[in-house]
């Protein structure tokens, strides 16, 4: 018997080894491929975009510099107006609408593309409330002091309400130093939020929804939501020195994506939220945001052998993935 194990156990290794090494060449393959192409179409793409954001940049800086002229001496209030309301409003006019979703199960054209099926069908009421409360108690308690912290960190790199708006090539550079950024430190201080110690007392509260809803995404406890919700989206602009354009832009794309990361919906044409999705189903999977660091890591190597994994793409049709990539049929006993 020992025999056959150490046999086994030799020839599953060189396995193992050889997935590994093609994983990494499939890896490379795609990454050289889609950096070719990026050289290939970046300044062609950048030219028209650059042409259209031109034209209409003068319309957009007339528009930045009246708000200035109405806000003049006023700048302190233009900025919480920037990074506390424009995010908010589009955050929960987005959630308003899953909401009305998940509540009554109407449209069914929505409902049908549930990623798990049978869940929050309808969501329990009581737990939707308890859980609303916490969001607005982050939002407008916890949230608060650390943006009025940020203004002045901001001003020692520059005023953040200076007259001229940065160009289309900035703020396409600021973004993916953004991104770049959260990927790193969302996903650091969400696995160390998953550690034993820090799980039991502060995460475990995010994972109550095992199949999340849009607006849990800000359902966390305050130190949860200071550490892995807010510094890992302010780091970007402090190191950038951001113009509050960029900054509302940012704070705003940032409720969206994550909203959608826990919509529970995997919907056309938006960016799949399975990843994620799978992450609340099973804890110890799927840390990150991009999933980069997860892939470096091996904290998606089980995610990789799911159903979830060949349905995380972007859906360009209206056949709800569940449908198309259907889940294997249970073995009966």
């Amino acid at each position: 018997m020992k025999g056959e194990a150490g046999s086994m156990q030799r020839h599953e290794k060189p396995k193992q080894e050889g997935h590994t090494w093609g994983s990494m060449r499939r890896t490379a393959f795609i990454l050289g491929s889609g950096l070719l192409l990026l050289v290939a179409f970046w300044n062609s793409a950048t030219w028209h975009l650059q042409r259209f954001w031109g034209a209409s940049g003068y319309f957009w800086q007339a528009q930045w510099e009246r708000l200035l002229s109405t806000f003049e001496g006023k700048e302190w209030t233009l900025y919480i107006i920037g990074v506390t309301q424009v995010p908010n409003l589009l955050f929960w006019s987005f959630n308003g609408l899953l909401l009305a979703v998940d509540t009554t199960g109407k449209p069914h054209f929505i409902s049908r593309y549930r990623i798990q099926v049978g869940k929050n069908e309808p969501v329990d009421a009581e737990k939707l409330r308890q859980s609303i409360r916490t969001v607005l108690f982050n939002q407008w308690v916890i949230s608060p002091p650390m943006l009025v912290l940020l203004y002045p960190i901001l001003k020692l790199w520059g005023d953040p309400c200076r007259r001229e708006l940065p160009t289309f090539r900035w703020f396409l550079l600021e973004l993916a130093v953004f991104t770049l950024i959260e990927e790193v430190l969302f996903y650091y201080s969400h696995r160390l939020l998953h550690h034993p110690t820090f799980y039991r007392k502060i995460h475990k509260k995010h994972h109550e929804w095992t199949a999340p809803i849009g607006v849990i995404s800000l359902y966390a406890h305050p130190i949860e939501h200071v550490v892995s919700n807010m510094l890992p989206v302010m780091v970007g602009p402090i190191v950038m020195g951001s113009h509050l354009s960029s900054i509302t832009m940012w704070f705003s794309l940032a409720l969206i994506i994550t909203t959608i990361s826990h919509c529970g919906y995997h919907l056309p044409f938006l960016p799949s939220p399975e990843f994620h999705d799978y992450h609340h189903l099973k804890f110890n999977q799927c840390y990150g945001v991009l999933g980069v660091l997860d892939h470096l890591h091996g904290t998606d190597t089980v995610f990789k052998q799911t159903k979830a994994y060949e349905r995380h793409i972007l859906l360009l049709g209206f056949t709800p993935l569940s449908e198309s990539i259907p889940d294997a049929p249970k073995k009966t006993e």
